[in-house]
């Protein structure tokens, strides 16, 4: 049997490293580390008796938070992708319940991620007692009701981005999360990838200077043909398009990463009139933009510049360029940085630029947890859990979303007047 052993415990609760083969084995350190960071702050787990190792792993699985997923069809959707293995790997979380709209798939569910419970109704899996927060990962237009539902049923609430259909919707939502005093927050997983809190933190504390300048672009391929479950985002009034959901995740890191806007002019644009539908080989018409320009002033001073598309062939990917007085710093990734690893460069005070490694301080998993789609969301579940186990607020939340939707309604409302405007800060 391979060594175990537990680099660091520090006070931002990372572990850097756990090896091991043994999956019983494996999962009873995690849930002992996890207990150890409330509990003492010894630097490596050899220091730690058996008798004390199995009275922590007890304590830890009483505490486990009882999650509920709500669209958690294992054959489509981002569920299955993120969701549901970020939740297995996750020792803060016990995956209780999982609901779909047929019993059968949601048994799948049940059976392949080890849920105790299967629903096909989601007011079912709400009302359990043995529910304590609830996880809505449905298609835009379906996630005001469950997540209305569940809010009102007290539970914590954990739902994708974007929230609502409308500002309106999402405002509702976060009113009403406030006033039941639940824990809340929305899936801009972006905000939890370690590489842009670590570019955010450099920018905080002077790697480039004061930002002058700021550039982010993502472009995805394959805008032109898709199967019939998802040609449904081609009506712009659903919610769910380039504009909110690529832009929307892309805008929200540069924002988090060097400040907001004051003042933006955009071009919002549909350039495929017309998507294919490769299985019923049937064309249907298209109201939803693919190209959004944005160009504007920082809060800050410094200008910045946006452009995300989904255009008929191969893309460029994922590029956030940061131009200070002081340095440079380049993000890149194949992919985008709500979902994937990113890679970083910088040069200060000089034209070369290097690679910078992301300390492990900025991983908040464990190494058990999967890379790619569910690794930023298991960051994502760990603030999630922490908020819910010491009661503090966890961000992004409900109303960083509704901020967010007000921001794109900006960019709209900019577009539609052909004009610059000024962002409601409010």
């Amino acid at each position: 049997m391979s060594a175990y052993s537990c680099d660091r415990i520090r006070d931002s609760a990372h572990i850097s490293r756990i090896h091991g083969r043994v999956k019983g084995l494996y999962r009873l350190i995690c849930v002992t580390i996890r207990a150890l960071r409330q509990a003492v702050n010894f630097p490596t787990i050899s220091m730690v008796g058996w008798g004390d190792i199995r009275r922590f792993q007890g304590a830890q699985m009483a505490d486990k938070i009882r999650l509920g997923i709500i669209g958690a069809n294992i054959h489509r959707g981002w569920a299955p992708r993120a969701h549901l293995p970020a939740v297995v790997a996750s020792p803060e979380f016990e995956l209780t319940a999982v609901c779909t709209t047929r019993q059968e798939s949601a048994d799948e569910a049940r059976q392949k991620f080890g849920a105790r419970l299967a629903f096909d109704d989601y007011h079912e899996l709400i009302d359990h007692p043995d529910i304590d927060a609830v996880a809505v990962s449905l298609r835009v237009p379906a996630h005001y009701e469950p997540t209305m539902a569940a809010l009102n049923a007290g539970k914590h609430v954990y739902t994708e981005w974007p929230l609502g259909r409308t500002t309106a919707e999402a405002k509702e939502m976060a009113d009403l999360a406030q006033a039941k005093g639940v824990r809340n927050m929305v899936g801009l997983q972006a905000r939890a990838n370690p590489g842009i809190l670590f570019v955010k933190d450099l920018v905080s504390s002077g790697y480039v200077g004061d930002v002058m300048s700021c550039h982010v672009s993502r472009i995805n391929g394959g805008g032109l043909e898709r199967t019939s479950d998802r040609t449904w985002q081609r009506d712009v009034d659903l919610g769910a398009n380039t504009l909110t959901i690529a832009c929307g995740h892309t805008i929200d890191a540069l924002r988090f990463v060097v400040g907001n806007f004051s003042h933006i002019s955009a071009v919002v644009s549909n350039q495929s009139k017309e998507w294919f539908e490769v299985d019923t080989e049937q064309t249907v018409e298209v109201t939803s933009p693919d190209n959004i320009l944005v160009s504007g002033k920082l809060v800050n001073g410094g200008v910045g510049s946006v452009h995300v598309a989904s255009n008929p062939w191969v893309g460029s990917g994922y590029r956030m360029e940061i131009y200070g007085r002081g340095g440079t710093l380049i993000v890149s990734s194949e992919g985008s940085a709500n979902t994937s690893a990113v890679r970083i460069q910088g040069a200060k005070g000089g034209n070369t630029l290097e690679d910078l490694e992301v300390p492990g301080k900025y991983r908040f998993v464990l190494e058990g947890m999967p890379e790619g789609e569910p690794y930023n969301v298991g960051q994502m579940y760990y603030q999630f859990g922490q908020s819910i186990s010491s009661g503090n607020d966890c961000q992004p939340d409900f109303n960083e979303a509704v901020e967010l939707h007000r921001f794109i309604d900006d960019i709209r409302e900019s577009s539609d007047r052909g004009r610059e405007i000024a962002v409601d800060a409010k």
